[in-house]
């Protein structure tokens, strides 16, 4: 029995980065697993595109590699310097990338609380590495319903608000920091 093939996604996006102090356009082209919403892939996107910066990739076995990151920056040696989590990761593989990594970024679409507790409850090494980040639900659907195959998109990010430009659909929301 054959499995379903992903489908390329590709996203041309202008980035005003200004908490960062980044401007930039970003050419993406992404792999959307079959097993994958909609809303991980554009929580996926936004992930990539709030950290651009040279060197970083998505993981080049995808989703379908469990102990790899989602998103990463490789240091000089190989190792990895920033890991990039989507969702709500297991805390096992939290605790692996804690483990691997000096940074650990966690973007998440759903209750940020829940992840919270289970890091506390699991004591995942080190969580004094891991940052979450949350989109609001409305956000993060509000794209998934105008999201193509090819998407133009600006974005622009500062003090913690998010604008997301989709030819003439336009969608705001925050970027929530959340502590551990």
């Amino acid at each position: 029995m054959a499995h379903p093939a992903s489908t390329l996604y590709r996203f041309r996006v202008d980035l005003s980065d200004i908490d960062r102090g980044i401007y930039q356009a970003l050419n993406i082209r992404v792999a959307m697993h079959p097993s994958e919403s909609p809303a991980y892939l554009v929580t996926r996107v936004l992930a990539y595109v709030l950290n651009a910066q040279d060197g970083l990739d998505f993981s080049a076995a995808g989703l379908s590699e469990p102990d790899e990151p989602c998103i990463r920056l490789l240091d000089a040696d190989g190792s990895i310097k920033l890991w990039i989590e989507v969702g709500n990761p297991s805390s096992k593989k939290l605790h692996k990338a804690s483990k691997a990594s000096p940074s650990v970024k966690i973007y998440t679409y759903k209750n940020p609380d829940l992840l919270i507790e289970e890091i506390h409850a699991a004591r995942v090494y080190q969580p004094e590495r891991i940052e979450i980040f949350s989109f609001s639900n409305h956000l993060i659907e509000s794209i998934c319903e105008v999201f193509l195959r090819a998407n133009d998109w600006n974005v622009i990010h500062n003090e913690g608000s998010l604008m997301v430009s989709s030819g003439t659909s336009s969608f705001e929301g925050e970027v929530m920091r959340h502590s551990l």
